[in-house]
Parts: C-alpha cells; structure tokens; sequence
C-alpha cells in the first residue's frame, strides 16, 4: 500500500508538472494583455503595470519564476483587484464552494443510489420506468436551465427559498439541488446497471435459494460490489463540485471558487487563472488516488498494483 502510494504521488508531481507547464503557456499564447483595455490606461502606465507583474521579462525566467511560485503554493497577486492575492481569494472562496459541493454530493449520491436500487429491483416495472425516466431528465437538462426553472417556481412563484445570495442554510438548497440533479441521474443509470449485472451473479442466486428478502439481499450482498461504478465516478464528481460550479455560483450569486475563475477568465486575469486551474488539478488528482484506495475496502479482492501483498 505505500509502495503504491508513494508512487501514485509521484505521478501526481509529474501531471501538476505538465499541467502548470500547459496552463503557463496557453496563457502567454492567448493574444492581448490584462491591462490593455484597462480603464484606458496609458502606455506609459500599462508598460509600468506589465513591468511590476514580470510580463516584461523573456518567457523563460516568467516560467521558471512561476515553477518556482506554484511550488512554494504562491499564485501571487491578482492582476485586476488592488491588494488581493490569489492565495486570499481561494482561502475566502473554497470554504463556501466546498459547503455547497458536499451538500450538492450528498443528494446527488443519496438519491442517485436510492433510484438506481429500486430500478433494479423492480426490473421492467412502473418503478423502474419512473426512476429510470427520471434519471434520464438529470442527464439531459442542463444545470442551468434546471437552476433558473428553480428560481422561478421555488423562490419567485412560491417564495419557498431565496432567489440568490448565501447568508444560510436556505440559500444553498436550491444551487445544491440543481448541481446535484444531473449527477444524481448519473449515479443512477451506473447503480441500475450494476445492480442488474449483480443480480445475475450466483451469489444472489445462492441468497435467493436460502429464503433471504430482496432488500435483505442488497443491503448484505449486492450493493457493496453494485458501488464500485459509483466509487469510480466519485473522483471527478467530487473535484468538480467541491471546487465550485461555475455556472450555478454566477446564477445564484454565490461567493464560491467559480464564480471567481469566470470573472478572471472575463478580466483576463493570469495569476487568479492560473492559480485556480492549479488548485483545482490537485484536488481531481488526490481525489482520484483517494478513489482508488477506496477500491480495497469495498472489495478485498482487488490488489493495487505496487501493493505489497
């Protein structure tokens, strides 16, 4: 397990490596300049502006300084709000987009493993064709249009819930509802694919033989093998939704991590960019280890590779 471990690590130095490199120079490719149509600076001013950020020097020492400042985990100074570093923006934002994504990932896993169950359970049936359909309008309806469907009917129509903000708990239902919908239909089609296949299984067979109930049979035999799909989904599900939905923090004005990489992205703001794109990396890739390692307890029979037996 450590053996596996610390060589997973170093294939994660190695990918954050390649995408910082990447994400370096995809931006110092894009054409223009953040300060360039900025309040119709002057070019005297904007020559200043680009000479304070080192966008003056040759290419090769603005790498190496920036190798040298994601290492020290120092995404430096925004480019467009005055004494605000983007190591600050992240520390105010994360806390606010991670409430809202393990909110968001508990309904989704919730209610997608709840649906997928009694679809297999009640195979070719009513529930199955509910869940089933169900989980197909999770799928298909984007975010977006789900989140401004909720904020006419829910907030506008019934006053049920706030239209936007985050002052409470009330604030994040309907963001977190409409982040988790399609991901809940997701899990769903994998946990009713899965389960079908386990159903199958001479195992379940063998539990039938002896009398067992149906619920008694998935809650003992085959949910635990039926969740490894899910396991799998977990690890970009979870770096996606913890780190912020984009679209659903603008709509509900949400003072999380993506609504700050939409703005930068508008005002062209390299370091807050840059260093998002870098936080966001590192959380896909220690949740997709942490998912790997899960594998183990759910299912004794799988080895990691490297594993020492």
């Amino acid at each position: 397990m450590i053996n596996y471990i610390l060589k997973r690590l170093m294939y994660i130095l190695i990918a954050l490596f390649v995408i910082v490199t990447v994400t370096f120079f995809l931006m110092r490719l894009a054409p223009g300049s953040p300060f360039a149509s900025e309040r119709n600076f002057p070019p005297q001013i904007e020559e200043k502006l680009n000479e304070t950020y080192g966008l003056n020097n040759p290419w090769y020492i603005q790498y190496k300084d920036y190798l040298i400042d994601t290492a020290s985990f120092n995404f430096g100074e925004s480019m467009k709000y005055k004494a605000r570093s983007t190591n600050d923006m992240i520390s105010e934002s994360f806390p606010v987009s991670l409430t809202l994504g393990i909110e968001a990932m508990l309904l989704a896993i919730g209610f997608g493993v709840l649906a997928g169950v009694i679809a297999a359970l009640y195979h070719n049936k009513f529930p199955d064709y509910l869940a089933t359909t169900i989980a197909v309008l999770g799928i298909s309806v984007p975010s977006f249009i789900l989140a401004g469907l909720m904020q006419y009917f829910f907030a506008y129509k019934l006053g049920l819930f706030p239209v936007s903000g985050w002052k409470g708990f009330n604030y994040s239902i309907l963001p977190a509802l409409a982040i988790a919908f399609s991901h809940a239909g997701f899990i769903a089609k994998l946990t009713r694919s899965s389960m079908l296949e386990q159903n199958h299984s001479e195992y379940v067979k063998m539990a039938r033989a002896k009398g067992l109930g149906k619920w008694t049979i998935v809650f003992r035999h085959t949910l635990r093998n039926a969740l490894l799909p899910v396991i799998t989904y977990l690890g970009p599900l979870t770096a996606g939704v913890v780190t912020g939905s984009f679209i659903i923090e603008n709509i509900f004005a949400i003072p999380g991590l993506g609504k700050h990489f939409v703005q930068s992205i508008t005002n062209r703001d390299y370091t807050v960019i840059m260093g998002t794109t870098v936080f966001y990396s590192i959380i896909l890739l220690f949740a997709i280890l942490i998912v790997d390692i899960l594998y183990t307890f759910i299912d004794p029979r799988i080895k990691l590779k490297g594993a020492k037996k």
